[in-house]
């Protein structure tokens, strides 16, 4: 037989072939934490889609197999719930909230506080980034007319988004992964987190209204010019329609014992049927990339794990009195990968070793998803932001971010620990 018939890994070696697969795996979340590779026009999910396809030649394995190692049920839920948040945008929905917000006669402190309010309770079912997507070009345009300062209101946002989104198992996608891994009740997991979410989205607006830093007067110099409202008209047929898909959705997750993918799925398949929005329009909104993402990073890790490396490190760990399972450390850990590798990546690199604690899956969910206000670079709800923030005109810096997300963060986090020790 000739040599290039020959899996790649019995011409390699075992050895060599964990090596190589070390390698790629190293590669891939270096590219996580810079957002792509240097000299290279990689994204994230390019670098993840490439490490993917390296681990498959390097390993051997079939298409077949490497499609096992994807957990479907994720991404059946992310595609569906994409689908159901482009329905609510293109209905004009969540810009006729934004607006009717807005024109109440409300002081600043009281429109912080309304902002965060419909934020966090929006992504909480439609995802944080969609929310930041549709709202933040409304709330650029309201700060400018009203004269008020708009950086803490954008990254009030951005925080109320982030913070909000960790309520449920659907606000997220990797609060989905945690769900979906370990089997957590939709229900008993909304119990967990909706007083430590609540307590902090409550910090958000005090620190916002009173605290030092988080710049509460009009904004320096001339004002930009106001943006063009490019935002979608609202349909109130159309924006009734999702919410009823997503209301029935909830429902079903609260008090059913129905598989969360597959109502999602036929939830998603109902708004598809529509005589008014094409579903090539709608597919549009779909966030293909972030699929590939997981997609990628599920064929990698899997093949990592095969080498043992990570089932040693967690023993030597254990050997040593370290264990993943400590809230404390897992806190710690959740915090700074999510901030070095971004939340997704970090949660697939913790849940295979996070244990069966009763407070563990809950634990991770609301850590990762709360570290992404500590940096500019720690939600892509952030990125969101402060890309369309420029667009309006609007400078936000990584030093204006770090006044209002390092001390939000800090406190939140401490909110999620004190409820831990309170549970324990």
């Amino acid at each position: 037989m000739n040599l290039p018939d020959l899996p790649l890994v019995h011409v390699l070696g075992h050895d060599a072939m964990d090596w190589g697969i070390v390698l790629v795996f190293a590669t891939v979340y270096l590219g996580m934490f810079l957002g792509g590779l240097p000299r290279l026009k990689l994204d994230r999910s390019g670098v993840a889609l490439l490490g993917a396809i390296a681990v498959i030649a390097l390993t051997g394995l079939s298409v077949e197999d490497a499609a096992r190692t994807v957990d479907l049920p994720t991404i059946v839920m992310l595609f569906a719930f994409m689908v159901v948040s482009a329905q609510m945008r293109l209905g004009g929905f969540y810009t006729a909230v934004t607006r009717r917000v807005g024109a109440m006669p409300l002081s600043r402190r009281g429109l912080l506080a309304a902002l965060i309010v419909v934020a966090g309770a929006l992504s909480a079912v439609f995802s944080n980034d969609i929310i930041c997507l549709a709202m933040t070009p409304v709330v650029a345009r309201l700060c400018l007319q009203r004269g008020l300062n708009p950086v803490p209101f954008l990254v009030g946002l951005a925080c109320a988004a982030n913070i909000g989104s960790a309520a449920t198992l659907i606000g997220n996608p990797q609060n989905m992964l945690i769900g979906s891994v370990l089997h957590m009740p939709f229900g008993a997991y909304l119990r967990q987190a909706l007083v430590p979410v609540g307590v902090s989205l409550a910090l958000l607006w005090l620190w916002l209204a009173y605290g030092p830093g988080a710049g509460a007067g009009p904004l320096p110099g001339p004002p930009p010019e106001l943006p063009r409202d490019e935002d979608p008209v609202f349909d109130a047929f159309q924006s009734a329609k999702g919410l009823l898909v997503a209301g029935a959705l909830l429902m079903i997750f609260l008090f059913t014992d129905w598989p969360r993918d597959v109502s999602a799925l036929v939830g998603a398949a109902v708004l598809l049927l529509s005589r008014r929005l094409h579903s090539a329009h709608v597919m549009g909104f779909v966030d293909w990339q972030l699929l590939l993402l997981f997609i990628g990073l599920f064929v990698v890790n899997h093949a990592f794990e095969t080498t043992g490396l990570a089932a040693q490190a967690v023993v030597w760990l254990a050997n040593q009195g370290v264990h993943l399972a400590d809230p404390g450390l897992l806190m710690v850990v959740g915090v700074a990968l999510s901030n070095l590798v971004s939340n997704v990546p970090a949660v697939m690199l913790l849940l295979p070793h996070l244990g069966q604690g009763a407070n563990a899956g809950a634990t991770l969910a609301l850590v990762t998803t709360f570290a992404g206000n500590l940096l500019l670079v720690g939600s892509i709800a952030n990125l969101i932001v402060v890309d369309l923030a420029r667009k309006s005109g609007i400078a936000i810096g990584w030093r204006q971010h770090a006044v209002i997300g390092v001390p939000v963060t800090l406190s939140t986090l401490g909110v999620v620990w004190a409820g831990l020790r309170w549970a324990l």
